[in-house]
Order: structure tokens, then C-alpha cells, then sequence
């Protein structure tokens, strides 16, 4: 069994240090983007059986997407931050280590994740409330929360598995144990929303038991010791080094997810105060939206441990080509996608919003805005990944609280309050604008530091010249 897990070890260092770039980072990604792509259709699919119970209904799905950035706060720190240390460990050869990082960082986040649970149970009602649910939704809010929250603590430690699988170049696993339970979501939706006639209730026992398997075949790779992590009490080192460097770089994940929910509750809030067609129509328009989103963030998250490995390696000419691949392809991609979904956002919103105009016109104008930013938006995840790669927390810290934090919450309010409507479908385009002016010179100081590493161990390597007699 050892020596398999070595074998393993040496393909996967192997594949990461030697195997073209391009090649690599696309066998990475792949299973990372599909992964993204079902979770975004299991997540439509939740807002189109729900949106056949009416507007208040589908207002109540869109409030409840800031319970699912919640419970991803309780894991995603822990998760990247775990995964971008680990793929530095695995590419130094210190694996002992990173299996430290791995099991510290599961148990953590089931121990948040359980916090979580206990806090939403215990106080539903004023929670949805505060997440922007009006009196008209509430009650909806509060049954779809419901299941969700009992399965908290498996959410948070499957974030933690699914990242920390990818960091050791498993992607495949990783995307069949977040695609599948997306998947299942699918077929359970109609089954209880419709079948069962079980409302919206239904649709939260559906994301349950989809959570639940998902975390079930990301966790059978470390049960069977398939992996080349190993996951372990015994491995639980709750080290002052271990935690300085999950929570450094990871605290960038937590504080873009935290961000997430303020500016969803600042926005929902916003949105309500004027109907719930428009609350309905900014929801679904978020939804639609996950589809190129999930795509650059999964492409970047297959691109991050590659970069990461390979500057634990010290392969810092790989890095460097890394970049420059990543950056080109997340650009041209995100103006292809860009261009399709700005040309059919309206039949697009139509699915969700058939009789009502009101709400077809607030979606589908956020939907192309946010397409025309969407460019931006992909140049500006691959250096916010570089940056999670590479060790840099503060770059990274920067660039995941701009998007919905230092570059939106500002203008949320006058914008909504000057152009109104309108203002709040362009607020999120514009915020992403705004994020170039942070990540241009970010991405200098980085390249500058790869080019020094570079030089510096050329010298270390150079042979002295010999003295003169």
C-alpha cells in the first residue's frame, strides 16, 4: 500500500514539475469547472421548481443563497488556505506535514460548521430576516433554510476535502464528489417540490441530501487511503505554523465570502424596499451569472495548485509560464461567454420569470452589464489565485474582499439611490471594474518577486570562477 502511495506521489510530481504547463493546468481545471458548472445548474435548478410557487417564493431561494456564503465562511478558509499550504508541502516533499494540514483543517471546519448549525436552528426567524427576507417571503425563507442548516458541518468539511483533493492533483475526484451530489439535487427537486407537493421545504430536504451524499464520496478517496493525504485524528496538529499559514492565505477566502453575504444583505435589503420582483429578478440574475463565474473561478482553482507546486519546487520559470497561460485564456474565455450570455439573457430570465415583466427587465439588464465587466473579471481571479498559490496572503486578501467589499460596498448605496433600479442592476458590473485598478499593480510587485526568486537561484547555482594565479 506504501509504495503504491508513493508511486502515486511521484506520478502526480511528476505530472505537476515536468508535463507541459498548458496540458496540466487544463487536466486541473476541467474536473474543477464541471464541478462549478453543476453545482450552478443544481442551484437554477432550486430558483425554476421553486419560481412555479410564485415571485415571494423565488425571493426567498435568492435570500437564502447568503446561507450557503455563511456556512462557506465556516469552511472556506480553512479550505484554501489548507490547500495552498499542502501544495506547497507536496511539492517541497513534505508530506508528513501536509497531512497535519489536512486533517487540522477537516476538524476545524466540522467544528465551525456545527457552531453554525446550532446558532441557525436556534434563531431561523431573525436570521433570514437579517439576510433581507421581507414579510411577504419569510416563512418561505425560514422552511428552506430548515434542512440546509442541519447539514452545516458536513458542507464546511467537504470545502476542505474537495480543495485539498485538487491540491494534490486528485481534480477528478474532487469534481465527482461535488458534480454527483449537484446532480442528484436535480432529480430530488422535482421529486419533493412538485411530486411530494412539498413546497419550498422540499427543495431544502433536496440540497440536503445532495450535501450529504457529496460529502460521502469526498470522503471515501481518505477513508480507503486512496489519496495521498492522509485524513486522521491523529494527524490533528494545531500548530502555531500549521494555523498562521492556513488561516494567512485563507483568511482571503473567508473575508470574499463574508463580503459576499454584507453585500448580498445590503443588496436584498435594497431590492426589497422596492418589490419583490425586483429582490426576485437581482436573485435569479446571481444565479444565471454562477455559470461564467463558476467556470473562471473553477479554471482558477485548477490553475492555483499547479502555480503553487511548482514554487514549492522552486520551478520558478513554470510560474511564471503558468501565469501568462492562465491569465490569456481566463481573458479570452470570459469575453466568449460574455458575449453568448449577454445575447440570451433575456430568454434566460424568461424561464424564471414568464409573467413578469418587471422582473425580466431588472435580471436581464444586471445579467448583461455584469457580461460586459466579465473580461475583467477573469484576468482579475487568475492574479487573485496567483496570489492564494503562491503564498501571498495580503495580494490575496486584497483582490477576494474587492468584488463584493472595498470596490462594492461603497457605491452600493449611491448608486441605488441616484439611478435607483437601474443603479442596482450595475452596481456588481462596476465594482468589478474597479478591482483592475487594485490587481494591475499587484501583479507587478508578484512578477518582479518571481523574477528575483529566478535570478537569485540562478547565482545560487552558477559556479564560481575560478581565481587568477
Amino acid at each position: 500500500m506504501s509504495e503504491d502511495k508513493n508511486q502515486k506521489q511521484d506520478e502526480r510530481s511528476a505530472m505537476m514539475l515536468m508535463q507541459p504547463l498548458p496540458k496540466v493546468i487544463t487536466k486541473m481545471a476541467v474536473p474543477s469547472i464541471i464541478s462549478f458548472i453543476i453545482t450552478s445548474i443544481y442551484n437554477l435548478a432550486d430558483t425554476y421548481f421553486v419560481s412555479s410557487l410564485g415571485e415571494s417564493a423565488t425571493a426567498a431561494v435568492s435570500v437564502n443563497a447568503s446561507l450557503d456564503q455563511f456556512i462557506m465562511m465556516a469552511g472556506s478558509m480553512l479550505a484554501v488556505g489548507a490547500a495552498s499550504y499542502a501544495s506547497r508541502l507536496l511539492g517541497a516533499k513534505e508530506k508528513e506535514k501536509a497531512d497535519h494540514v489536512l486533517s487540522t483543517a477537516f476538524i476545524l471546519a466540522g467544528l465551525f460548521g456545527t457552531v453554525l448549525m446550532v446558532l441557525g436552528v436556534l434563531f431561523t426567524q431573525p436570521m433570514v430576516r437579517m439576510l433581507g427576507a421581507t414579510e411577504t417571503c419569510e416563512d418561505y425563507a425560514m422552511q428552506y433554510a430548515a434542512y440546509v442548516l442541519y447539514v452545516a458541518p458536513f458542507m464546511a468539511t467537504s470545502f476542505v476535502m474537495n480543495q485539498c483533493l485538487r491540491a494534490e492533483g486528485s481534480a477528478l475526484r474532487s469534481m465527482i464528489g461535488m458534480g454527483f451530489g449537484g446532480i442528484l439535487n436535480c432529480f430530488l427537486d422535482p421529486l419533493f417540490i412538485i411530486y411530494f407537493d412539498m413546497g419550498v421545504t422540499g427543495a431544502s430536504i433536496a440540497t440536503a441530501i445532495s450535501k450529504l451524499v457529496s460529502f460521502s464520496i469526498l470522503i471515501f478517496p481518505y477513508v480507503t487511503k486512496k489519496s495521498v493525504l492522509r485524513l486522521s485524528v491523529r494527524c490533528f496538529k494545531c500548530t502555531k505554523d500549521i494555523i498562521v499559514e492556513i488561516v494567512s492565505v485563507g483568511s482571503s477566502s473567508m473575508f470574499r465570502s463574508g463580503l459576499a453575504v454584507v453585500s448580498a444583505i445590503v443588496l436584498n435589503n435594497i431590492a426589497g424596499d422596492i418589490s419583490d420582483a425586483v429582490l426576485a429578478g437581482i436573485g435569479v440574475s446571481s444565479k444565471i451569472m454562477m455559470f461564467p463565474l463558476g467556470i473562471i473561478l473553477g479554471f482558477g482553482t485548477g490553475f492555483q495548485p499547479v502555480a503553487g507546486y511548482n514554487w514549492g519546487a522552486k520551478r520558478y520559470d513554470r510560474v511564471e509560464e503558468c501565469y501568462r497561460f492562465a491569465a490569456k485564456t481566463a481573458i479570452a474565455g470570459a469575453a466568449v461567454m460574455g458575449i453568448l450570455l449577454g445575447v440570451f439573457s433575456n430568454p434566460l430570465i424568461t424561464l424564471f420569470a414568464e409573467s413578469n415583466p418587471d422582473m425580466q427587465a431588472v435580471g436581464s439588464l444586471c445579467i448583461r452589464l455584469q457580461c460586459l465587466a466579465l473580461p475583467i473579471h477573469g484576468w482579475v481571479a487568475v492574479v487573485n489565485m496567483l496570489c492564494a498559490g503562491l503564498g501571498k496572503a495580503k495580494g490575496a486578501l486584497l483582490l477576494s474582499t474587492a468584488r463584493q467589499g472595498t470596490c462594492f460596498l461603497p457605491i452600493v448605496y449611491p448608486m441605488a439611490h441616484f439611478w435607483g433600479t437601474i443603479g442596482i442592476s450595475a452596481v456588481q458590473a462596476v465594482a468589478d471594474v474597479l478591482t483592475l485598478f487594485l490587481a494591475v499593480p499587484l501583479i507587478r510587485n508578484i512578477k518582479n518577486q518571481i523574477r528575483l526568486a529566478s535570478e537569485g537561484q540562478s547565482c545560487a547555482i552558477m559556479p564560481a570562477e575560478p581565481e587568477e594565479a
